[in-house]
């Protein structure tokens, strides 16, 4: 049965492999996505989510811009990691697709209360707040959300912006927050996960193979992408984060982890952001969502790089 899911987005180069995944599958249906500002500012990363469109041939995907800065404080933004643009490495023309007028914390709200309950998926690929936002307006969604799965958080692996803190969730820890405290059934795919998804040169020269303008692209974005993390794990290739979510979706048994409960800390000045997951059991907190810690790294690949090939593939 054909998954309906929304994604909330901050491309990013990752994010970008993530709605070409989801673009390219069948078995989810892309109801919209939300613009997030996160890896760079909004008015970037609501442009790219629209030139990702065009290049996957989906102009008709409706997008949406969301919030432009956290709950609480001021934005931390990542064009150390994803340059100037959030994708540079792959030269693409202004798209032409129009971004929506709604809002996309609406959206959400909207498209939640609209579909039959448990019916419609959120995946985030960002910053939460987009989706915190609308829990926050409106609570009753929370029980109408059939899950959420988000990239996201960190136990085994530290963090990567922080030593204690994930990226995504530093950028909004009071987002984060709200969302592991829905009652939503949640999935989480963590640091432990997406860094054994290496972006091998081998794992790049078997996209690079299928010869396409979109496999073009998808190179220049792995290559630039993998720099920053070659150098700072010393490692073939760096982690692919994102694409984690949909690939979840479409073969969940890629995947092992564990239900627990998962806190974020909000107050500390030293591990703000940080995902403080009961794994072993040693607390009486609820089990609120499920961590993930294991891949099929090959699996993971083989897949992306399959349904890449069903995409536009003029030359």
């Amino acid at each position: 049965m054909t998954q309906k899911i929304i994604i909330d987005t901050d491309p990013g180069q990752d994010d970008a492999l993530a709605i070409l995944l989801a673009l390219a599958s069948p078995e989810v249906e892309v109801l919209g996505i939300v613009a997030a500002a996160g890896n760079v500012p909004l008015s970037l990363t609501s442009t790219n989510i629209r030139k990702i469109c065009e290049l996957a041939g989906r102009p008709d995907v409706r997008v949406f811009s969301g919030c432009e800065g956290p709950m609480e404080g001021s934005l931390f933004t990542a064009e150390y990691v994803h340059g100037a643009t959030g994708m540079d490495g792959a030269d693409l023309p202004e798209p032409t697709m129009p971004l929506q007028a709604q809002h996309g914390v609406d959206f959400i709200i909207e498209t939640v209360m609209a579909n039959a309950p448990g019916t419609v998926t959120i995946c985030t690929l960002g910053p939460m707040t987009s989706l915190g936002t609308a829990l926050a307006r409106e609570p009753a969604i929370a029980a109408r959300i059939k899950q959420i799965v988000s990239m996201g958080g960190g136990l085994f692996e530290g963090g990567n912006v922080t030593p204690a803190a994930e990226f995504n969730i530093y950028v909004d820890p009071r987002a984060a927050e709200i969302v592991l405290g829905c009652g939503a059934p949640i999935v989480l795919m963590p640091l432990d996960v997406t860094h054994k998804t290496l972006t091998t040169s081998a794992r790049v020269a078997a996209v690079k193979a299928l010869g396409t303008r979109l496999s073009d692209a998808v190179v220049g974005w792995l290559e630039f992408f993998e720099r920053f993390d070659e150098a700072k794990y010393g490692t073939d290739g760096g982690p692919l984060h994102d694409p984690n979510v949909i690939a979840y979706l479409i073969k969940p048994e890629l995947y092992a982890g564990r239900l627990c409960n998962v806190e974020i800390e909000t107050k500390s000045e030293l591990t703000k952001g940080m995902t403080v997951a009961d794994w072993w059991g040693v607390t009486q907190r609820p089990k609120n969502a499920t961590f993930m810690r294991d891949v099929d790294a090959d699996g993971f690949y083989a897949l992306l790089t399959e349904r890449l090939q069903r995409l536009p593939h003029t030359a």
